[in-house]
């Protein structure tokens, strides 16, 4: 996990269930601040399901372990504590839902340290369905969500897989994996590190019969790939080469008038602050953005989110050259933008740290208008924080 940037926190932390508008340019509203031990920090993905937001905290919680946290119209409140061991720890991710109950997985724990997936109840009841192996089995699910298609969820592993393949230090170079709800797993792949990419954390997509998604390391220059499996064979759709075009695409990507889009964490054009790029489905790519630190962002890290043609994401640093969340060697606690599919990019909201937020990690949600996310640090309480943003009006610069 990337490290939170240091704050003092503020002696006076907001209300559970407070809605502060903090930015009248940008309809932003601070919605809730994590409080660590003995609730969640480091809040990671969100889901929307039977009237609710529903999230992951990677850390803090009963046991320090991580939880599944719930906000609904009596405000946020702990589904679940991990405690580690068999059970997993550190959830990472949103989770989703498939007959009437969400799936995540946890970066570590679960019977052989090496992650789990799990199923979990509206009402708060866990269950670990599979735990990884390491070895020739995948290991160390992070960061991606899982993606349900054809009833069954299918998601990728960091590391495990291929034993003689190591790329950053990695015991294995990742797979892909499918799951069943009653816990029977299938690796698609197991990645060698060259030419087909290393460490794949992105969630994936289906699209006509196909899965895409992305390595963070590896391929032809070592820089990453976005692949594709069809057919149970994988193919290498495009190979980052670092400068101009990207590093590091942490994010996975998605589908838009028949182009892939998405985000490279590094490279680019300016000081390795990473990019937004269009792939064709022919593997030719376009940078559409090359992120400049400030006045917009740097390191944007999850998935872009389509609201009507317009991509919408957010960068972990960059953006107000005035604030001291510092990382990556860039000043500035993120931002959330906005990008047209021809590159126009909006600043929509600046983060502020205290008691905004700081470092946008995951993807936005849309719903009923409103983009929902999440800050791993910043907040009343420097533990992360719950945001919406409206979507659509004026950037903010």
């Amino acid at each position: 996990m990337l490290a939170r940037c240091a704050h003092t926190p503020n002696s006076t932390p907001l209300p559970p269930q407070a809605v502060a508008l903090l930015s009248p340019q940008t309809d932003y509203h601070s919605l809730y601040s994590f409080k660590g031990y003995p609730s969640a920090a480091t809040p990671t993905g969100l889901t929307a399901f039977k009237g609710a937001f529903y999230g992951t905290a990677a850390e803090g919680g009963a046991h320090t372990f991580g939880s599944v946290f719930v906000r609904n119209a009596s405000g946020v409140r702990t589904l679940y504590n991990f405690k580690g061991g068999d059970d997993g720890a550190e959830p990472e991710g949103a989770v989703v839902a498939l007959d009437g109950d969400l799936y995540g997985t946890t970066g570590y724990g679960g019977r052989n340290g090496d992650g789990t997936v799990f199923r979990i109840g509206t009402a708060g009841v866990e269950r670990v369905i599979y735990s990884f192996k390491g070895g020739t089995d995948g290991a160390t699910p992070i960061l991606g969500t899982l993606l349900v298609a054809d009833g069954a969820l299918y998601g990728t592993t960091t590391a495990g897989g291929d034993e003689k393949c190591h790329v950053q230090g990695s015991a294995g170079c990742g797979v892909v994996f499918s799951v069943t709800t009653s816990g029977t797993e299938k690796i698609l792949h197991r990645f060698a590190g060259k030419p087909d990419g290393a460490s794949p954390v992105g969630s994936l997509i289906a699209v006509n019969g196909a899965f895409y998604g992305t390595t963070a390391f590896g391929a032809a220059d070592g820089n990453g790939s976005v692949f594709e499996i069809s057919a149970g064979a994988l193919h290498t759709l495009y190979s980052f080469k670092g400068y101009p075009d990207g590093a590091v695409p942490y994010a996975g990507v998605i589908e838009h008038g028949g182009n892939f889009y998405g985000t490279t964490a590094v490279g680019g054009a300016y000081d390795d602050s990473g990019t937004v790029y269009a792939l064709s489905r022919a593997g030719t790519e376009r940078v559409l953005h090359s992120f400049k630190g400030y006045p917009d962002g740097a390191v944007p890290y999850d998935r872009l989110t389509d609201v009507d043609g317009t991509l919408y994401g957010t960068t972990q640093y960059g953006g107000d050259s005035g604030q001291k969340c510092t990382g990556h060697g860039i000043v500035g606690c993120g931002i959330v933008f906005s990008i047209s599919t021809s590159g126009k990019e909006d600043v929509r909201y600046k983060f502020k740290g205290v008691p905004d937020g700081a470092n946008p990690w995951s993807s936005l949600i849309l719903e009923k208008g409103e983009l929902y996310g999440t800050t791993i640090s910043g907040g009343a309480d420097d533990y992360g924080s719950l945001f919406s943003l409206q979507a659509g009006g004026t950037k903010t610069l």
